[in-house]
C-alpha cells in the first residue's frame, strides 16, 4: 500500500479535531472530507477508516509512540506513524517519518498488548468497571468484540418495502447486501457505501440501524391502532420503527427534551411516510402527567453509557467517564418513576439500553420493581444482546406490565 501526503494530512488534521480540540470523530472526519472534492470513495474511505481506527486504538497507540497531551504536530505524525508500522505499510522518504524507530514501535506493541487496558485501549476506569461487573471472561470478549469495527445495517422501511423487493432496488444501484437471519427486516451491507447519495434511502426505504437496535420496537409487543409513547426519541430511529410496525395507524407520542432532535425526526418520518408521529417537547412535568394512565405501549430508550456502541463509537471510550456513568445510572431511575405512570391497564413498557453493565440494565429494573410506583408491574421478559455472540452492538430491554 502507497501513502498518499494529501491523504494522510488529512488524518493528521482530524487526529487534531478529536486529540486536541475533544470534537466528536464523525463530525471531524465530515468536515475534513469536504475540504477536497477531488476525492474519490476510496480516498474518503481511507481517511474515514484510518482515523477511526487510530482513534479505536488511542491508548495504544499514545503509549508506543511515547507521547502525551497537548499533541503538536509532529506527535501526531508519530502516532500515525505507529498505526502504519503495526499495519505493515512502507513509510515513505517524508521528512515526518525519518526518525521513526520501526523495531521499537514493534517490540513495545508486543510487550504492551499482554496487558488488557492496553491491549483493548481503554481507560483504567472502564476496565476496573467492565471487570466488576461481568467477570473477567465477559468483560474479555465483550471488550475485544466492541474494538471491532461495526456493520452496516440497513431496516426496510415496511411502510414502503420489503426487504425482498429492497434488495433487487439496491442491486440495481450496485449495493450488494444480505439477509440476516432473525432479523425479519434487516440487510447488512457485504462493501461499505456511502448510503444517504442512493436514490433508494432518499425515498425513505430504508433506514441505517444496527441489528440489535431493530429488536427493540417489536419487543414492545404493540399493534395497530395503539397509543404508544416513546419519552427519549431524540431523532427517532425506533420510532420510526414502531410508527412502521404500527402500519401508520394509532398515535405515535415522541417526546425529547432537546427540539433540534425532534426537528430532525419530523424530517425522517416525512421521507419514511410516518404519518402517525406527534413531537413533543419535553419541558415541565405537565405535558408528561396528562398523558398518565392514557399509554397502551410505552418505550424508554434510557440515556446510557453507551459502552455497548463501541464499535460504531469509539472517541466516546475517550469521553466518558466514571463521574458521568454514576450521574446517568441516578437519571435513568428517575426516568422509569416519572413516566411509568403514563402505562393504562393492560399497558406494557419497555425500558432500553445500548449499554451491557448490569448496573445499567437488570439492576435498574430489579430497583424500579421494589419501588412504590414499582410494585404495581411485573417483569414479563427480559433480553441481553451481547456484542461477541452477535457482532452487533449491545443492548438490553426489559418488558414490564400493569399487575
Amino acid at each position: 500500500m502507497r501513502l498518499h501526503r494529501n491523504l494522510v494530512i488529512a488524518i493528521i488534521k482530524v487526529l487534531d479535531g478529536i486529540f486536541n480540540q475533544n470534537l466528536y470523530a464523525d463530525k471531524v472526519i465530515e468536515k475534513v472530507l469536504k475540504q477536497d472534492k477531488r476525492w474519490g470513495s476510496r480516498d474518503r474511505g481511507f481517511i474515514a477508516e484510518t482515523s477511526y481506527e487510530i482513534v479505536r486504538w488511542k491508548r495504544l497507540y499514545l503509549e508506543i509512540a511515547e507521547v502525551k497531551k497537548p499533541f503538536n504536530y509532529q506527535n501526531l505524525w508519530r502516532v500515525f506513524s505507529v498505526w502504519a508500522i503495526l499495519k505493515g505499510i512502507s513509510l515513505p522518504n517524508w521528512k515526518e517519518f525519518q526518525e521513526t524507530p520501526k523495531r521499537r514501535i514493534k517490540g513495545k506493541f508486543d510487550k504492551l498488548s499482554k496487558i488488557r487496558k492496553f491491549r483493548e485501549s481503554i481507560p483504567d476506569w472502564m476496565d476496573s468497571i467492565g471487570l466488576e461487573e461481568l467477570g473477567e471472561n465477559q468483560w474479555e470478549n465483550e471488550i475485544s468484540s466492541l474494538n471491532k469495527m461495526a456493520p452496516v445495517i440497513i431496516r426496510a422501511n415496511a411502510l414502503k418495502t420489503n426487504i425482498i423487493e429492497l434488495e433487487k432496488i439496491l442491486i440495481n444501484e450496485e449495493v450488494i447486501t444480505e439477509k440476516i437471519n432473525g432479523y425479519p427486516d434487516a440487510l447488512k451491507l457485504k462493501e461499505r457505501t456511502n448510503l444517504f447519495l442512493k436514490d433508494s434511502f432518499q425515498n425513505g426505504l430504508y433506514e441505517i440501524q444496527d441489528a440489535s437496535s431493530q429488536l427493540v420496537a417489536p419487543f414492545l409487543k404493540i399493534e395497530p391502532g395503539m397509543k404508544i409513547c416513546d419519552v427519549c426519541a431524540g431523532a427517532g430511529g425506533k420510532t420510526l420503527h414502531l410508527s412502521a410496525l404500527s402500519k401508520n395507524k394509532g398515535q405515535i407520542i415522541a417526546m425529547d427534551i432537546y427540539k433540534n432532535k425532534l426537528k430532525e425526526l419530523k424530517r425522517r418520518a416525512k421521507r419514511n411516510g410516518a404519518f402517525n408521529i406527534e413531537t413533543k417537547v419535553i419541558e415541565n412535568n405537565k405535558s408528561i402527567k396528562r398523558l398518565y394512565g392514557k399509554i397502551d405501549r410505552l418505550l424508554i430508550d434510557s440515556p446510557c453509557s453507551g459502552l455497548g456502541v463501541l464499535k460504531r463509537n469509539p472517541d466516546s471510550k475517550w469521553k466518558l467517564s466514571q463521574e458521568f456513568l454514576e450521574k446517568i445510572k441516578n437519571t435513568q431511575q428517575e426516568i422509569l418513576q416519572k413516566y411509568a405512570p403514563l402505562i393504562k391497564n393492560n399497558g406494557k413498557l419497555v425500558y432500553a439500553t445500548c449499554s451491557i453493565l448490569p448496573s445499567e440494565n437488570e439492576i435498574q429494573i430489579e430497583s424500579f420493581l421494589k419501588s412504590n410506583i414499582g410494585l404495581k408491574f411485573k417483569k414479563e421478559d427480559e433480553k441481553k444482546i451481547s456484542p461477541s455472540k452477535t457482532g452487533f452492538d449491545g443492548f438490553y430491554m426489559a418488558r414490564l406490565s400493569l399487575k
